[in-house]
């Protein structure tokens, strides 16, 4: 018994009471019945022969997820932990007998309303109607007729489901009303306990769909807060909220809470970073105007966020506490959000600093470019350079790229400054090249929001075209992670971008997102071997190995190799022995001024190395 009850607690790690999720229209799903047949049954009766029968019967109309309770006496813990989805009851047992635990059942808020078919070889109608009065939901007679069982566990599913959805969705919008998110939440608590996780809970608020029914009219009002929800939904779906984490598996579910509010909550999460982005994309979600008979509707947003455990460790408290946050949001004002906790709320506040300041950066000229000379190996001549961003912010002076490029991703704002670094650094490449450097070329790195934004190619030839530099002057780099995302995209993609003629590189190369078999699919012209690689060598003799594999296996390719982060003769004399071809790292150059490079230009090519 105690292995049944282990079993039975495991299946807690479903999501509670539901059969369908989302709750659409049972007889309109494609799916309905294969959802049907995954439900959790669970029989009660003391004749162990009874129980594999029906087993048996079950597992032949294709229901595999059955619990036997053998000992009556056991059931009621053992149903109260596992929540299935149907009960098969037995009436006349030892000990504690069906009526009891049908009785039990009723009476418990966590199985009220669990459906319950009676199986009895009574014929006796008093026991009939005693069951009925108890709540019983139908009968079987023993022995069991296996198509009538089929049949009666079927019907009992599907109402179930049906009655889910009206219980427990909104019929409106189609997500889950407040109490299945109430009872949702319930689980995720137990469950992020349990795991040592957090979880987080937001409230968003429609701030002026109030204001706008009362305008247009209840129901166009409804259509808006339609399209409110469907944004929402598709905000939490989206997968690129993941690739800008790095949270561990978790949940994420939306529910329509109030009249124009929702709450949503993100399970197995372990910062604040995870919530941020969520919110974000769905601000920018909700941002867009709803266009409906010709007319534009903006909805004004708020969202506040708490988080479990340190802003509360009840359902009540946590979701308490998130709406105290969305009112402290809307007092801030209009389209923003904040965190419950003091600490919490302060990182968010500099971070909306930050991203204020960065708005403005780009406009005051507080953004510029510098470069890192890279050299060639064999001769020691400047071969070409990276461009790198720096901002200097007049009253917080030189702010960390490590710092604001993460808020320039998430806000969008990397493409329009990553227009901006890449016309300059054509344009310093085409004067360095009037001054006497005519192979430099120069490397500009391109994030994965610039290089899927749809007009990234029309900004990449209007900057050849402005400033007239050479094509195959230009390289990008990109970071591998990038490219793996979508192998066949991204070969397509690049492909378009290489019949410019630019120069395609692979930034860190060799951080974890390396598949090799792919190298030769893609249109690329040089690897970039992450200076992690090369801090220890020469000492290190794995490291050693493993960019000399690279190397071998970039040559046997047709690809040049570059290796970053050299700061000692001894890396730099490695190199020679490997066949490396460029070199970048202090001991070369530390990043220049492009007035600054323009000398290092002349004095290498004085010095005739």
């Amino acid at each position: 018994m105690a292995e049944q009850l282990k079993a039975m607690q495991q299946s807690d790690d479903r999501r509670p009471n539901l059969l369908v999720r989302p709750a659409h229209d049972v007889a309109d799903s494609a799916d309905a019945f294969d959802q049907l047949q995954s439900a959790h049954i669970v029989m009660v009766d003391d004749e162990p022969i009874m129980l594999e029968i029906t087993a048996t019967l079950l597992e032949d109309a294709g229901y595999s997820n059955f619990s036997a309770i053998e000992d009556s006496s056991q059931a009621m813990d053992i149903l109260t932990q596992g929540r299935p989805d149907i009960l098969l009851l037995d009436l006349v047992m030892p000990d504690v007998d069906g009526f009891a635990i049908l009785e039990g059942v009723r009476n418990s808020s966590e199985l009220e309303h669990l459906p319950v078919i009676v199986l009895t070889s009574s014929s006796d109608p008093a026991d009939k109607l005693r069951a009925l009065s108890l709540g019983a939901t139908d009968f079987l007679a023993k022995p069991v007729d296996a198509s009538e069982l089929a049949l009666r566990v079927r019907n009992t599913l599907a109402a179930k489901a049906y009655q889910d959805q009206l219980a427990y969705y909104d019929n409106l919008t189609g997500l889950p009303n407040r109490r299945q998110f109430l009872s949702l939440l319930e689980w995720g608590l137990k469950r992020a306990l349990r795991d040592g996780t957090s979880l987080a809970v937001l409230h968003v608020a429609l701030d002026n769909l109030r204001g706008i029914s009362d305008t247009v009219g209840p129901a166009l009002a409804d259509e808006i807060l339609k399209v409110a929800a469907e944004r929402v939904s598709a905000a939490l779906r989206d997968s690129d909220i993941l690739s800008h984490t790095t949270e561990r598996d978790g949940d994420r579910y939306a529910a329509r809470f109030g009249s124009d509010d929702f709450s949503v909550a993100l399970t197995g999460v372990d910062s604040v970073v995870a919530p941020a982005v969520v919110t974000r994309r769905l601000l920018q979600a909700l941002k867009s105007p709803v266009t409906l008979d010709g007319h534009d509707y903006f909805l004004i947003c708020s969202i506040g966020i708490a988080v479990f455990p340190q802003d509360g460790d009840s359902v009540d408290g946590i979701v308490r506490n998130a709406s105290a946050a969305c009112d402290h949001a809307r007092s801030i004002a209009g389209e923003r959000y904040c965190f419950f906790s003091r600490d919490m709320n302060e990182r968010s506040s500099q971070r909306m600093r930050l991203e204020s300041k960065l708005r403005r950066a780009l406009s005051n000229g507080e953004l510029r470019p510098i470069y890192q000379p890279k050299v060639a190996v064999d001769s020691g001549q400047i071969a070409g350079m990276e461009c790198l961003l720096r901002w200097s912010h007049p009253e917080d002076g030189s702010i960390s790229p490590a710092t604001f490029i993460p808020v320039a991703e998430e806000t969008g704002l990397i493409v329009e400054i990553g227009e901006w670094i890449l016309e300059r650094a054509c344009e310093h490449a085409k004067q360095l090249h009037h001054d006497g450097g005519d192979a430099l070329k120069v490397a500009v790195n391109v994030s994965g929001r610039q290089l899927l934004d749809q007009n990234f190619k029309k900004a990449l030839s209007a900057a050849l075209r402005h400033t007239g530099l050479d094509p195959s002057c230009l390289v990008l780099e990109i970071t591998e992670s990038i490219i793996m995302d979508d192998i066949d995209s991204s070969v397509r993609l690049l492909n378009e971008i290489k019949n410019t003629g630019v120069r395609i590189s692979i930034d860190d190369f060799g951080t974890g997102y390396s598949s090799l078999s792919y190298l030769k699919k893609l249109p690329i012209d040089e690897l970039k071997i992450d200076q992690s690689f090369v801090k220890d060598i020469p000492e290190s003799k794995d490291d050693i190995a493993i960019v000399r594999a690279i190397v071998m296996m970039a040559k046997s390719l047709g690809l040049s190799v570059v290796c970053e982060g050299i700061e000692t003769a001894e890396q730099m004399a490695l190199l020679k022995t490997i066949n490396c071809d460029l070199a970048q790292g202090y001991y070369l150059s530390r990043p220049l001024e492009f007035a600054d490079l323009l000398g290092f230009v002349r004095a290498d090519t004085a010095s005739g190395r």
